[in-house]
């Protein structure tokens, strides 16, 4: 049988204080929209159809090539947005579920079950339910005698009696499309808050002795929504801990959960080890046998397998097998280290390829250049690449020697096996072997301590 689904999606969300749609703020990496839409997609569902108003462009393109969009231009409810999906139904004939787009921590199955639960009973809708503690700010459940929905009132328009009902309506339902967008065109905007609201079909149906059903949910944690930034943090940190289960189930050891922050798009090897007050963020990839952290931060970045990486942030950059950052280093975007590369303390790289077996053991920086094998740069090595309007590229050979306080001023070349003199500023290339030095000649003042003393005495007796 069909499945289709509509994601409701339009809101400003005001309680996030945010100019950003409230669906896109970011959970482990991920929009708050995209855990809704993969779970739909997980759970079977043919066509997707995601409903759009504040923010609309920005939301079309986290939901471009995942599913239709359907712009609600004025945010008058529930009704009123399911309502702006019915154009792109109109030849589907099945079950449609309705879902918000701020609730991230919904599972595929979950979502498959509520779908059973519908065919199986033969119900026209089917709400998914839970039971609370404290149901304030939720819609109530509000059921006859024999234990039928009867209809769900919103908190606001409940009586004392129905305000202490803990059954609370999730949001989610599951409904037969034949009749619904019929029956939406009757809802009307009679409640506290002048909207018009999906839960009002629920009573219609209930009205006209149509079977209305309801599966309490297992994991009421699966329902929360967000609202706000403290909402936000707080399914962040139940979404954070299930990514970190799954590594240390799949051989990762985290040393501290609790002060570790993975993303979900990220891909970490068996026995690799994560030191506290490390971020491992986007699509970044590790590979087996790592050491990585303490504070640390890797972004977007492919790591190999036996890399030690530690108090250094990496961005967007390709780092292969063994190789050794840190502490306190540097590599930003579009920067490349061959296997074996040792990347040592307070070095940053910008845009470079670093071949195997080199070093760059502390103090330096290497922007714009390519650097052969078994080169060792020495500390306080600049590579002076800007002359202020234009990036120049220096050109390293293999085995060639940086020596210490060495500014390379590009564009240059240094060959292979060639050494630059400590201190020098180098504004030539160097040929391969050769020795590249250029500083001013050594001046020697003997007696400079006696000389000092003997001006200062004659200060003192003037």
């Amino acid at each position: 049988m069909s499945l289709a689904a509509v994601i409701l999606a339009a809101g400003k969300g005001t309680r996030m204080k945010s100019g950003m749609p409230k669906v896109l703020h970011k959970i482990c990496g991920r929009s708050m929209l995209s855990y809704v839409l993969e779970a739909v997609a997980a759970a079977g569902v043919e066509q997707n159809i995601v409903v759009v108003g504040f923010g609309a462009d920005l939301v079309a393109q986290e939901v471009a090539g995942r599913g239709q969009v359907a712009l609600q231009a004025e945010q008058l409810g529930t009704a009123h947005a399911l309502l702006q999906a019915s154009p792109l139904l109109k030849e589907f004939n099945g079950q449609l579920l309705v879902l918000c787009g701020d609730t991230p921590l919904i599972e595929p199955e979950t979502l498959s079950r509520l779908v059973e639960t519908h065919r199986a009973t033969g119900a026209v809708a089917t709400v998914l339910t839970a039971k609370v503690e404290e149901p304030t700010g939720y819609g109530r459940v509000i059921r006859d005698k024999q234990g039928r929905v009867k209809r769900i009132v919103e908190q606001k328009d409940a009586s004392p009696q129905e305000i202490e009902v803990l059954e609370i309506n999730t949001g989610i339902y599951c409904f037969e499309s034949a009749g619904l967008f019929e029956a939406l065109d009757k809802v009307t905007p009679a409640n506290a808050q002048g909207e018009y609201y999906l839960t009002d079909i629920i009573k219609t149906y209930a009205a006209e002795g149509r079977a209305v059903g309801a599966m309490l949910l297992a994991n009421q944690a699966e329902a929360a929504g967000i609202n706000d930034r403290v909402q936000l943090a707080e399914v962040e940190r139940v979404i954070r801990s299930r990514v970190l289960l799954e590594l240390m189930r799949s051989g990762v050891t985290v040393v501290d959960p609790q002060s570790t922050f993975v993303d979900r798009g990220a891909r970490i090897g068996r026995d690799t080890t994560i030191y506290p007050f490390t971020f491992i963020e986007g699509s970044t990839t590790v590979g087996e046998d790592c050491v990585i952290g303490p504070d640390t931060r890797l972004v977007n970045s492919v790591v190999g397998s036996g890399v030690t990486i530690q108090n250094s942030i990496v961005l967007e950059s390709y780092i292969q097998d063994r190789c050794s950052i840190g502490p306190f280093s540097y590599i930003r975007p579009e920067t490349r280290l061959g296997e074996d590369v040792k990347v040592g303390d307070f070095v940053e790289i910008k845009k470079s390829d670093i071949g195997n077996g080199s070093k760059v053991p502390h103090l330096a920086y290497v922007g714009d250049a390519t650097v052969g094998r078994k080169v060792n740069i020495g500390a306080g090595t600049i590579t002076c690449n800007y002359d202020g309007q234009q990036k120049w590229p220096t050109h390293i050979g293999d085995r060639a020697f940086i020596g210490s306080n060495t500014n390379l001023v590009a564009p240059v070349k240094i060959g292979a096996g060639a050494t630059t003199g400590a201190g020098s500023t180098i504004t030539r290339d160097v040929p391969d072997g050769a020795l590249g030095v250029e500083r001013a000649k050594q001046a020697l003042v003997l007696d400079w301590e006696s000389r000092k003393k003997s001006k200062a005495e004659k200060g003192r007796d003037g």
